[in-house]
């Protein structure tokens, strides 16, 4: 089979969707802000204003003369005439207000707050679900460490130093070593020694490196924080046909973003090129992500980038992702080593390089009755598959399972028998994963028997 060879194609960022509201951080630093009323929310905006180092002006009732000058206005108010009247005159007088509870008179809001100041996280849903918000903010509370503001803090101390360094590589560099280390423990002085001394060891230019990712399944959710850290971090991200638009949204916006798609019996970039766009990238100084669907060392080629680098002299790291064999697993709630029915998993590539099955796989091991099978890419060759393992002596009525993108939106899987499987699969664009053993039953079997002994 011919396969025509298809060049890289950069694609831009996506357009930012549609804002409710825009997030903007408002330094009050000494500046006065005018708080009315004495309820509960005027006592807690006050309470905001004042932590955000405001100068704080409380008064029951408000007059045309307490506004001027000031940054902001915030007011609690009992009725809609009384919000109307004071959110015109802070409008005449250039003053941006907010009127507890009531959004139709007021300018700006106040969203549930993440507090690791110097970083501060702002949680908005428009006035639509404040108890969304806040549950946004709890979830969000536990992924930041109490101790993320100190690396913030020593982040500032550091950065007219930094910012003395010659080139962008090297300032950028120095940042995102600074970050990795910002999620654990609060710093010491040790560690405020060690980064200051690696600026000053800082040479005349950074070398570039390279990421292999896994990108999982498709699904955002699936990836590790690791993997999400890498996508921030990145200057260029090199990504396959099979990674989602959903994934590639979670990177950082001013990276470019280049398909190198390699899809069985289509065009497709060719491996050779694929590897020279890394080095190259890597030459130039830059940060280069290699984005792969799944685990980038499961029929990845990872084996041969790496290789290539390695002889480059080029880091390189990898970031491990979930499979589709795994992620086949959790979608069908089962256990690939059930105890009971299997003593091995094997994945197997359902596809060689010139479009058929390979020509060396190991048929009698294959067709083990106590062991459980995933074919990869093997959409196109299902049928011949199922042949091959039943001539080997497998139960044509073996439990198997059939699955085409596996972990997106358009998720189907179907469920019958080995003898079954040519039926089920064909020749189309979605990936495939065929999933073969006594395991694909169990959840069945089960079920079945707690019905039976029910009855």
């Amino acid at each position: 089979m011919h396969i025509v060879s298809k060049p890289p194609s950069e694609r831009p960022a996506g357009a930012m969707a549609p804002l409710a509201v825009l997030p903007v951080f408002f330094g009050l630093q000494g500046r006065r802000a005018v708080v009315i009323g004495t309820g509960d929310g005027a006592d807690w905006k006050a309470e905001l204003l004042a932590a955000a180092g405001a100068a704080v002006t409380r008064a029951e009732t408000w007059s045309a003369d307490l506004l001027a000058g000031a940054a902001l206005a915030v007011a609690d108010l009992a009725t809609d005439d009384e919000a109307r009247a004071f959110a015109a005159a802070a409008r005449r007088a250039g003053v941006p207000v907010n009127v507890v509870d009531r959004p139709a008179f007021s300018d700006f809001q106040f969203g549930s707050i993440v507090n690791r100041s110097p970083v501060v996280v702002g949680i908005a849903t428009d006035g639509a679900a404040p108890i969304l918000a806040q549950a946004i903010r709890r979830k969000i509370e536990t992924l930041l460490p109490p101790a993320l503001g100190a690396w913030a803090a020593l982040a500032r101390r550091l950065r007219p130093a930094v910012a003395r360094l010659a080139g962008k590589a090297q300032r950028r560099a120095f940042w995102e070593g600074l970050v990795d280390r910002a999620f654990g423990p609060a710093p010491t002085a040790a560690d405020e020694a060690a980064l200051a001394a690696g600026i000053g060891r800082a040479g005349p230019a950074a070398g570039g490196r390279v990421t292999l990712v896994g990108a999982g399944p498709g699904e955002p959710e699936l990836l590790t924080l690791k993997a999400m850290r890498a996508l921030q971090a990145a200057d260029v991200i090199l990504f396959d046909d099979l990674v989602s638009d959903a994934v590639l949204e979670l990177a950082r916006r001013e990276a470019r973003r280049i398909l190198v798609g390699k899809r069985a019996g289509r065009p497709s970039c060719a491996q050779g090129e694929i590897s020279d766009l890394m080095v190259g990238l890597a030459r130039q100084g830059k940060h280069v992500v290699r984005l792969k669907s799944g685990d980038p060392m499961i029929f990845g080629r990872a084996g041969e980038e790496i290789a290539r680098l390695d002889a480059e002299g080029i880091p390189v790291e990898v970031v491990p992702g979930i499979t589709a064999g795994l992620a086949l697993a959790a979608a069908l709630g089962l256990s690939l080593t059930h105890r009971d029915l299997a003593r091995s998993v094997r994945f197997v590539t359902g596809h060689s390089r010139h479009g058929g099955l390979p020509a060396d796989l190991d048929w009698p091991a294959l067709a083990d009755p106590v062991t459980t099978t995933i074919f990869y890419m093997a959409g196109r060759t299902g049928a011949e598959i199922a042949a091959r393992l039943i001539a080997q002596g497998l139960p044509p009525a073996t439990p198997a399972v059939v699955a085409a993108d596996i972990g997106r939106p358009g998720q189907a899987i179907w469920r019958g028998t080995l003898a079954e499987i040519g039926a089920a699969t064909d020749a189309g664009a979605a990936p495939v994963v065929i999933g073969i053993g006594r395991a694909f039953g169990e959840r069945h079997q089960t079920a079945a028997a707690a019905l039976s002994a029910a009855s």
